[in-house]
């Protein structure tokens, strides 16, 4: 039977360097289930000892990034206090910049300085995804940082959200043989625009699985190796006239195409609220 290991996110911010650990770290025991329990922007002591008291109940491991240096330092005493796994990833590599430098820290939470830009810019990312996904609205394609393209299937619309959440404007279409392309993807700069490509088995699996997911024969045309193969073709023919670069995101994760296509646009993939 599974063991459950429950992650505590604190944070003072958004949390979201805290989360990326937690999951980092739960990658490497496969054996528990990882629950996670996020608490951003915390505002008070009363609210911390609050949050402390019901990682303890719950055999919890805390880890946070708490930018407020007396919540930082209470967090980490009443914790010892109580005998709970509290891991501060934040405090010690400030304390060690701040020695070695001889500056002080302004001890400013990434929520307070930066929230209310980079929140309205990431949703308004999200809003575009949204707006701008499958072709719907071509002029969209113009107004995007990023034009995703490829065939059914090859994670077009996760990628799309994804980026947004790194605020990207992220503007996808889908390729399909015989289709009319706008002409507005011929206006884009090729360095705009990311073909996705896969492997023709691995593409009529995942086309399998989505009819049987509908209650639907898996073996229909959409998912024969003659339609995978003409449709892969057609977009890779697209790719090379567009001059863009090509990504194949077969036994790649979202994540792992992200980093790609940020690094492709010369992005610093670590830039997000702590």
């Amino acid at each position: 039977m599974s063991r459950t290991i429950n992650f505590y996110i604190l944070s003072d911010a958004v949390g979201e360097t805290a989360m990326q650990l937690a999951h980092a770290v739960a990658a490497q025991f496969p054996r528990l289930t990882p629950r996670y329990l996020r608490y951003p922007f915390i505002k008070s002591h009363a609210q911390l000892h609050e949050v402390l008291d019901k990682a303890k109940g719950d055999d919890g491991i805390v880890i946070n990034t708490l930018a407020t240096s007396d919540f930082a330092e209470d967090a980490v005493a009443y914790s010892e206090q109580i005998g709970l796994l509290n891991y501060d990833v934040f405090s010690p590599i400030v304390r060690g910049i701040s020695k070695h430098f001889d500056e002080e820290p302004s001890g400013i939470s990434g929520g307070v300085h930066d929230l209310n830009e980079q929140y309205f810019n990431k949703i308004d990312a999200i809003e575009f995804a949204v707006t701008y996904d499958d072709g719907k609205d071509p002029s969209g394609f113009l107004k995007a940082d990023l034009v995703l393209l490829g065939v059914s299937r090859t994670s077009k619309t996760p990628l799309s959200l994804y980026l947004a959440n790194r605020n990207i404007k992220v503007a996808n279409l889908p390729i399909v043989p015989k289709s009319t392309i706008p002409d507005e993807i011929y206006q884009v700069d090729p360095q705009k625009v990311v073909g996705l490509t896969t492997d023709p088995q691995i593409l009529m699996e995942f086309r399998r699985q989505r009819m049987l997911a509908y209650g639907l024969s898996p073996d229909t045309t959409y998912s024969a190796r003659e339609q995978v193969m003409q449709e892969l073709d057609y977009a890779n023919q697209l790719y090379a006239k567009l001059g863009c670069t090509v990504i194949n995101t077969a036994h790649r994760s979202i994540e792992e195409t992200a980093t790609l296509i940020m690094e492709h646009l010369g992005m610093d993939v670590f830039d997000n609220n702590k």
